[in-house]
């Protein structure tokens, strides 16, 4: 599926790989796995599917994952294959990260905090002679000017109610994600601690799990704090708002053009096909001849 969508969409596919944090939610889907057994299966997981994706035949067999003679008929665009983005806080998933990740992605907490969380990820990679580069989930509300943003931040969570607030915590806290529990800690619970850092705003995180904080601004400041992420080496920001598309077309008029953008190329190779030892893929990398002529 994923060779498929990167040849569907001309080498524009990126893979964020997400181990799983809700025990609970693991349970219904089947997986009875410790957190530290998670990451093993992740590990051995991304071996596999990095070299399937690579065009390599693998042969494989680990604790939990065993391959023999896998291959793909059709392989990624993307050489050597698509992008893989990933988060995760506890050693287990930073040892993953340094070993396996193209982009570590860690959600929108204070500079100081992603500083000190990037670092060994970097440290762990270069060990490995790798080189693991940065991105940063995080909501965005810019107006044009700071106080109609903090009013818009306000206004979205003013229908909250308490109970709704106590409701979702009590989910999170269920939850045996490090990454979760870092977002909890921000604001612990409570209205009156929002703004975490300058600008930096956990109002998202009272009721939604995973990324909860948002910049809050106007254009000038909003782009300011963006660059004191990129100044600890954050290349990549993947935001989002409320509403979405809205929120998208502020950002897009307010803020880009205060941002040094940039978009790396992306290596890709010809579309060709493994025929493999199937006869149905046999004729499907030759295309017909157009018959002197035909209409056009």
């Amino acid at each position: 599926m994923t060779a498929t969508l990167d040849r569907f969409s001309q080498g524009r596919l990126l893979i964020n790989v997400v181990t799983g944090g809700d025990p609970t939610e693991n349970k219904g889907d089947g997986i009875f796995l410790s957190r530290d057994e998670r990451y093993e299966v992740t590990r051995e997981f991304l071996a596999v599917y990095a070299a399937l994706l690579a065009g390599e035949t693998v042969n494989f067999k680990g604790r939990h994952i065993r391959i023999e003679d896998g291959r793909l008929l059709f392989p990624a665009l993307q050489t050597p294959r698509p992008p893989f983005y990933f988060g995760g806080s506890s050693a287990a998933a930073i040892e993953v990260a340094a070993g396996a990740i193209d982009k570590y992605l860690t959600w929108g907490e204070p500079p100081a905090q992603v500083a000190e969380k990037i670092a060994p990820v970097a440290a762990q990679a270069a060990a490995r002679g790798r080189k693991v580069s940065f991105g940063i989930r995080l909501h965005v509300i810019v107006r044009e000017t700071e106080a109609e943003a903090w009013q818009a931040a306000d206004a979205l969570i003013r229908h909250v109610s308490d109970e709704t607030i106590a409701s979702a915590q009590s989910i999170f806290a269920r939850m045996d994600s490090i990454g979760q529990r870092r977002m909890m800690q921000l604001h612990g619970g409570r209205r009156d601690k929002l703004e975490v850092s300058p600008n930096l705003w956990a109002g998202v995180g009272l009721v939604r799990g995973g990324a909860g904080t948002a910049l809050v601004g106007d254009p000038q400041t909003v782009a300011t704090r963006m660059k004191e992420y990129m100044a600890l080496g954050i290349d990549t920001f993947i935001m989002s708002g409320y509403p979405h598309l809205e929120e998208a077309y502020r950002f897009a008029e307010l803020v880009f053009p205060l941002l040094p953008l940039r978009q790396g190329s992306r290596t890709t190779a010809s579309l060709q096909v493994n025929t493999g030892p199937f006869g149905e893929t046999i004729a499907n990398e030759q295309v017909p001849l157009r018959r002197q002529g035909a209409k056009s």
